[in-house]
């Protein structure tokens, strides 16, 4: 327990300061590297070695193209550099007939999708929602995906170990109790509201008014609910991958949480929802 709580408020401190370099380059360079990381946790998880290590490489370069894609010299590359990436798999997986297995590639292609989706949702909100215009909304809006995943953790952690008795997951995650789910939705809420009420406390405007009403609270705290809910879709979802891979965790990175994908798991989806449904429906812009 001590080396978690360590871990967990070193993490939040190199966060916060990741955060100050949000507006720049660092940023997208720094989730450029968590992805390269977390990508890597899945190649070892699948069983892939050294003899495949041109398929990591792969992977690499194309999430690294993607977390850079609000450059504009970077975004033209986007699509040709996406294809070629395809085309690669394709030869590699003909070259490669007798040693490379397409399942385990195909699980590791589909589980990198799902990381470099949701990283990449953290820029999205960069580049709709510029600080000339907006103001610190989109940092705003990634403290309360982060909240909405780790708070929910947090309060889901420590309610099930105080009142779990019924299994959530029990073959996939045999500690998750249905106690401890709750506890993470109304943990999600809180944290969501308290982290909103700061901000327009900061900022005196929200979702681009300075006119704040109380609904805004209303649609944070819901919103929590689906968000906490999907956070425990990730959790599970990395957990039956990895049980299907046989390993505990995907690394050690961070001590007492795991690998990076151990700690992220539950942003998964949500990052994209909340990118999504703020940009497209809050601020009235077009996908």
């Amino acid at each position: 327990m001590k080396t978690r709580i360590i871990t967990s408020i070193v993490g939040l401190a190199l966060l916060a300061t990741v955060m100050v370099f949000y507006e720049t380059i660092f940023f997208n360079l720094v989730f450029a590297l968590v992805c390269v990381i977390a990508i890597h946790e899945l190649y070892v998880a699948f069983g892939f070695g050294k003899k495949h290590l041109h398929i990591f490489v792969a992977f690499a370069v194309m999430a690294v193209i993607v977390m850079l894609a609000d450059n504009d010299i970077v975004l033209p590359l986007l699509t040709p550099v996406g294809y070629i990436f395809i085309i690669y798999l394709a030869v590699c997986i003909v070259l490669g007939f007798d040693s490379l297995d397409f399942a385990k590639l195909g699980g590791m292609a589909f589980f990198s999708v799902i990381v470099v989706f949701c990283f990449y949702s953290l820029i999205y909100l960069k580049m709709l929602l510029p600080k000339a215009e907006f103001g610190y909304d989109a940092t705003y809006f990634v403290f309360l995906i982060l909240a909405y995943a780790w708070g929910g953790d947090t309060f889901a952690y420590f309610t099930g170990r105080a009142f779990g008795k019924h299994k959530l997951a029990p073959v996939v995650s045999p500690k998750k109790t249905v106690e401890g789910a709750i506890g993470g939705v109304l943990g999600s809420m809180l944290l969501g509201v308290l982290i909103t009420v700061a901000y327009i406390q900061i900022a005196g405007r929200f979702f681009g008014s300075e006119k704040v009403r109380f609904s805004y609270y209303i649609i944070i705290a819901v919103f929590g609910i689906v968000a906490s809910a999907l956070g425990v879709v990730g959790d599970l979802f990395a957990s039956a991958v990895k049980r299907q891979c046989g390993i505990k965790d995907y690394g050690t990175i961070f001590p007492g949480h795991g690998g990076i994908l151990d700690r992220f798991d539950s942003v998964l989806f949500i990052a994209p929802l909340v990118s999504i449904v703020v940009t497209v429906f809050f601020y009235n812009f077009r996908a």
